[in-house]
């Protein structure tokens, strides 16, 4: 630490700090309208002078402390110079900058700390015109100063490096891209731009009105697994912005297009606000009624189920997308009034595999080390993941860490934005992430990369995988893989130098028929290398798709788990939740998603109750889902709008989103935060835990924990990872991590520093041959379509749709390579059959270099373009999570 003086008062402050940040840290009001403690400074506006010593004043924000120094901002000379400075760039500004209200324009807090109205100095005004074409980036170039600020933020934060500063002198102004309009720039739409101009240059429709904020709350994201840290700002009960939190854990003032602006679906005309129930039937139209009536109807038929076919008739699928404390009361629903544990959540569709292979590898379903951790990578290793459009936060902060030196590594089959900042791009098949890891091993022992004490001391299971890498030397894995072998050497070369590599892997990698395998064999380049329960290394990090899927499964809203991943098989577990709850568990492992799809058409699924999924959009194998949802007696959903899966069912009830409820999420580093509401419901929608327990009270049960911070208490005292974590705890320290045993303990953000959480305490290295995908191409389907996300939307796209988003990208699309292209003689926007299998679906081109020859790449974020009737039944044969990334289909030009 370095102590000063700043104004006489004594500061202690961290070796490297600026004076700028040394004068804050003591209280002293110091503008500066260059600076931003998310950048690095530039020392351009003068107006943050200070005098240090007694000598000729600095600019604070680029001076660095030093022992002793003495630091004056109050100095005349400084003051003045300060005061002039600003005078000279208000000189340049139309009248309505100095009417920018207070709270939303640094620059009219300046002139209001330094006394300044208006400016000695008169010469010719701008007339530079605005750019609204983006639909959440408003620039009015007169209001521009050209402090770089927004420049910085897009390359040293978002880098994406989509501005510059275009002009001279006094002419100088912002520029998206090379000058053209700024929708059709490469900005990525993330508002660290708007959120850092200091003037209002850069700003966004809801602040463009003058009219005072209401309030504002403090929240999580309910998007990506990320967990970032928001500031929800009302005005008449709408949300006028939403801003990133300074100095949040996660984020760290940064957001992406969706956290940020893709809020509008809050107030969509078609949010559903009563109940809605079907009188006559499956065929006839779903009519508002009353909650009692709709209730009423759920638990009478809930009931006659359960009564004549047993709990085992009933299934339940809870969301990824509700709190932990409506997951924690989901899965005691369904297990004391349902009786049954036919009991899953959206997990299994994407990283069951994860929680299978990394408590197999390590002993918990979690990523090992926190996203800090990647601050110190010298190596980051990428694998199935694409987080520039999925988990646009960390694909930030990657970009971060390579252009600060770290080598990046990326396996993917698609050429992804990362792919431009990587030292390696190894563009394995879809399908062959196990061959690709398996090679990369065997070159980590043939190189001698390999921490033999480590290996000795904390791992087991070395033979034999080395007996089963005998098969696996670089040329072979390299030909399974179709990639080069110089490659695959290169990758491992250096991964396996590095000092502190990280790997940070996705839903490519998980979700395939062997997905469990291939995180196992990921895992197996971590443990070879002393990677993980370390201080050094930086471990394994698991990008979960939605906001709240690592806390769906951690509150045991799965089969055959209860919450804390206990199992429900061990009775003295499954004895002790029953003393709690007073109702016997269910001593019997229930069905997983697609189970329960084959029980239903097959008469031994009678009910289906869907909380907040949309199962019939978003599943593998369309049709198979319809079936299902068909042969049910009842079908019950929670949701937002009238899903797909909602047009199936017999009764529907509005629910609220994130943006609506107070509870805690999960994300994908195992930190616990809190929820907190920002608006009221609207109409009658209630929350998933109202609902449950409304539902309960029909059935003549009583759940208890009334109210979210009870059912977390509950779940505490049932569940040792969890025991320490409490509302009142989050709202006072902030975010946790699990474990957190006690409630004066920390928690544990990097895990098995001292043992790993295996049976044995070592982690378990994974001997898996590498397999075939489930389904492959032939020639009547030559090519492999592999599904994803893109930046604008969202998974099925129901809130991102009902956004300006979609004025980003209108419709999907499907991407092809030219090569493919031309052969097809289809070029962008031409119309294409996909056949698959099992459907046919059309779309429109998109040529791009992107995919590789021989594959084409789409989401399933439009309902009118079906892209899982494409999707097979094929899947991971440990966890039954769906081969989403592999399926063979031939186009057929429209």
């Amino acid at each position: 630490m370095i102590r000063l003086t700043i104004d006489g008062n004594p500061v202690d402050i961290c070796d490297g700090s600026s004076v700028l940040a040394a004068a804050r840290a003591a209280g002293a009001t110091l503008p500066g309208l260059c600076s931003d403690d998310r950048i690095s400074p530039q020392g351009s506006c003068r107006v943050c002078l200070v005098s240090v010593d007694g000598g000729h004043p600095v600019t604070s924000c680029t001076t660095p402390v030093r022992e002793g120094m003495a630091v004056r901002t109050d100095d005349p000379r400084a003051v003045g110079a300060a005061r002039l400075a600003l005078e000279l760039l208000v000189s340049e500004q139309p009248a309505r900058a100095l009417q920018i209200p207070a709270d939303r324009s640094e620059l009219v807090r300046a002139c209001a700390h330094f006394g300044v109205t208006g400016s000695q100095f008169h010469g010719a005004g701008h007339a530079r015109g605005v750019d609204v074409s983006h639909p959440y980036v408003k620039l009015d170039r007169d209001l521009c100063i050209a402090c770089g600020r927004c420049v910085r933020m897009c390359a040293e934060v978002q880098g994406t490096f989509a501005l510059s500063l275009a002009g001279r002198g006094f002419d100088t102004v912002v520029v998206a891209g090379a000058g053209e309009s700024w929708l059709a720039s490469p900005c990525v739409g993330c508002g660290g731009c708007v959120d850092t101009c200091p003037t209002g240059a850069l700003a966004e429709p809801g602040l463009l009105d003058p009219a005072p904020i209401d309030r504002t709350t403090t929240t999580t994201c309910g998007y990506c697994g990320v967990g970032c840290s928001l500031r929800v700002h009302v005005r008449d009960e709408h949300i006028a912005a939403i801003t990133p939190v300074h100095g949040a854990p996660v984020n760290r003032g940064h957001a992406c297009v969706k956290g940020r602006f893709a809020h509008a679906f809050t107030r969509s005309r078609d949010r559903l606000t009563t109940p809605l129930i079907r009188t006559a039937g499956r065929d006839s139209p779903l009519r508002p009624a009353t909650w009692d009536e709709a209730l009423g109807v759920v638990a009478a038929r809930l009931s006659a189920i359960r009564d004549r076919y047993g709990g085992e008739a009933i299934g339940l699928i809870s969301s990824a997308r509700a709190t932990n404390e409506e997951n924690y009361l989901a899965q005691k629903f369904a297990r004391t009034v349902l009786r049954t544990n036919n009991l899953d959540n959206c997990s299994r569709l994407c990283h069951s595999p994860s929680a299978a292979g990394l408590t197999a590898s390590f002993g918990l379903a979690g990523g090992t080390n926190p996203f800090d951790d990647l601050d110190r990578a010298d190596c980051i290793l990428v694998a199935g993941a694409n987080p520039t459009e999925a988990h646009p936060v960390v694909g930030a902060r990657i970009k971060q860490r390579v252009l600060d030196g770290a080598r990046l590594i990326v396996i993917d089959p698609r050429r992804t934005d990362l792919v431009g900042f990587a030292d390696v791009h190894v563009q394995a098949h879809p399908g062959s992430n196990v061959a690709v890891f398996n090679g990369i091993a065997r070159a980590l022992i043939d190189a001698g990369h390999v921490d033999e004490g480590f290996v000795r001391h904390r791992a087991s299971g070395f033979h034999e995988l080395t007996d089963v890498l005998r098969d696996y030397p670089l040329d072979r894995a390299a030909h399974l893989a179709g990639v080069d072998p110089a490659t695959l050497a290169e990758a491992a070369r250096l991964y396996g130098s590095a000092r502190r590599p990280a790997i940070v892997y996705g839903l490519g990698i998980t979700e395939h028929t062997h997905g469990t395998d291939g995180v196992r064999t990921l895992a197996n380049l971590a443990i070879l290398t002393g990677a993980v329960g370390t201080t050094d290394g930086c471990g394994v990090l698991t990008l979960r798709g939605q906001n709240n899927v690592q806390g769906a499964s951690d509150m045991g809203a799965l089969p055959d788990l209860l919450p804390g991943y206990q199992s429900v098989t061990d009775p003295h577990i499954r004895d002790r939740f029953s003393r709690a709850w007073g109702v016997e568990v269910p001593d019997r492992p229930g069905l997983r998603i697609l189970d329960m799809f084959d029980a239903a058409t097959t008469g031994r699924l009678h009910a289906l109750y869907v909380i907040g999924e949309d199962i019939a959009q978003t599943d593998p194998d369309t049709r198979r889902v319809q079936a299902a949802l068909a042969a049910c007696d009842l079908v019950v959903c929670h949701d937002l709008f009238l899903s797909r899966t909602a047009e199936h069912a017999d009764v529907v009830l509005p629910a609220v989103s994130f943006l609506e409820k107070d509870g805690t999420f999960v994300n994908f580093e195992r930190r616990v935060q809190r929820v907190h509401p920002a608006l009221p419901p609207p109409g009658q929608a209630k929350t998933d835990f109202e609902i449950l327990h409304l539902l309960a009270a029909a059935m003549d049960a009583d759940l208890g924990c009334p109210t979210p911070a009870d059912a977390m208490a509950e779940c505490a005292s049932l569940t040792p990872t969890f025991a320490g974590i409490t509302h009142a705890r989050l709202d006072r320290d902030g975010p946790l991590y699990w474990p957190c045993r006690a409630p004066d303990q920390p928690g544990e953000a990097r895990l098995y520093l001292d043992r790993f959480a295996t049976p044995d305490g070592r982690a378990a290295l994974a001997a898996r041959p590498y397999l075939p995908p489930g389904e492959q191409p032939d020639q009547r389907f030559p090519f492999v379509l592999v599904t994803g996300r893109r930046l604008a939307h969202y998974n099925s796209g129901s809130m991102t749709r009902r956004t300006p988003n979609l004025d980003l990208v209108p419709r999907e699309a499907l991407d092809v390579h030219p090569d493919d292209a031309a052969r097809l003689g289809l070029a962008d926007g031409d119309v294409v059959e996909v056949a698959s299998r099992r459907a046919r679906v059309t779309f429109p081109v998109n040529v791009t270099d992107s995919v590789a020859p021989g594959q084409v790449f789409t989401t399933f974020a439009f309902p009118d373009q079906p892209t899982n009737a494409l999707t097979s039944d094929c899947a991971d044969t440990t966890t039954g999570c769906p081969e989403y990334k592999v399926t063979a289909v031939a186009l057929r030009p429209g």
